[in-house]
């Protein structure tokens, strides 16, 4: 048989078996598993001063309250109409103005907020009130019924992160609001609050004890008190990169979004350069090269999906 005869046979054999709702997978293999992945979405700076004004005039439009929460949704340019800013997270910009509630809701949903802007609004999670400042990362922990109130002066503002993407893919999202409250749970008694005034000290006992890594800077994990990742889908970070250090270009699966906290530097993304200043937010998609420099002391937060590849067993990096 000729392979002009062959490949007439199993076209003919495709034909055949689609009815059935069956398909070859050799002619689906490589593209199934590829040698290694292809990067979902774009690299993307959002600058806090371009998008502070409208963060702040959201407020002129909606209230906290009718809003439930009033968010303006980072959306990678590459995955618009999706709500994410990498393939498996989420994040937005959450504002909240003196005398506001946002009410109470619970969600199986992981949800990370780290102050960007404000003093003095506080969240409840089951009954613990955790007060925030700038530069704290606080948690709510999945299915946990947490609301968010400001009895301080000037607006406060917060980047939100969730898994919301990861959990809709396994079809695993379920919510319930607080008309839906009936007895109230136990309380979570887990770690739920990490306040820079103890990060900061931290990274600066880090950076007298040696020298950074030279693809990362000097970095901290947040971590729950059993040492594992302080979340169980998110990897959250906080790093100091010295001024005038840049480091090695680095990869990683995992999709990183990062936002300044201090100082000023650079990240490059695959030769495109971001300038950042305090606020700003970027995303690298998961596997593009990227370098950090700091232009003076440099510090920057930074979370990811990390924590559920490492569970999951197929978390990759490569420092090159």
């Amino acid at each position: 048989m000729n392979t002009r005869d062959n490949q007439a046979q199993r076209e003919d054999f495709y034909r055949r078996i689609d009815p059935s709702h069956m398909a070859p997978l050799w002619t689906r293999l490589k593209a199934l598993v590829p040698p290694e992945p292809t990067p979902v979405g774009v690299p993307h700076q959002w600058r806090y001063a371009d998008v502070r004004p409208f963060v702040l005039e959201s407020a002129e439009h909606i209230s906290a309250e009718e809003a439930e929460r009033r968010v303006l949704i980072l959306e990678n340019p590459a995955l618009r109409g999706s709500s994410r800013i990498t393939s498996t997270l989420y994040a937005g910009l959450q504002l909240i103005m003196p005398g506001e509630l946002a009410p109470a809701h619970r969600h199986t949903q992981s949800a990370l907020r780290f102050i960007v802007e404000g003093s003095g609004a506080h969240t409840t999670v089951d009954g613990e009130k955790v007060v925030m400042e700038a530069g704290d990362f606080v948690i709510t922990p999945p299915w946990r019924w947490h609301e968010h109130g400001h009895e301080a002066e000037g607006p406060m503002v917060w980047l939100d992160g969730l898994d919301i993407p990861m959990l809709a893919h396994f079809n695993g999202t379920f919510r319930e609001d607080h008309h839906q409250r009936q007895d109230r749970d136990s309380p979570y008694g887990g770690l739920i609050h990490y306040p820079y005034t103890r990060a900061r000290p931290a990274l600066d006992k880090l950076a007298r004890a040696g020298a950074p890594d030279p693809h990362l800077g000097h970095v901290l994990r947040y971590e729950d008190p059993g040492g594992g990742w302080a979340m169980p889908t998110m990897a959250t970070m906080i790093r100091l990169v010295p001024g005038g250090f840049a480091t090695r270009p680095y990869r990683s699966s995992d999709g990183m979004v990062f936002v300044g906290v201090e100082g000023h530097g650079r990240i490059e993304v695959e030769g495109t350069a971001y300038e950042l200043a305090p606020h700003d937010v970027v995303v690298v998609p998961g596997w593009m090269k990227y370098t950090l420099a700091g232009v003076g002391e440099w510090v920057l937060f930074s979370f990811s999906d990390r924590a559920a590849q490492e569970r999951l067993g197929f978390f990759r990096e490569q420092r090159l």
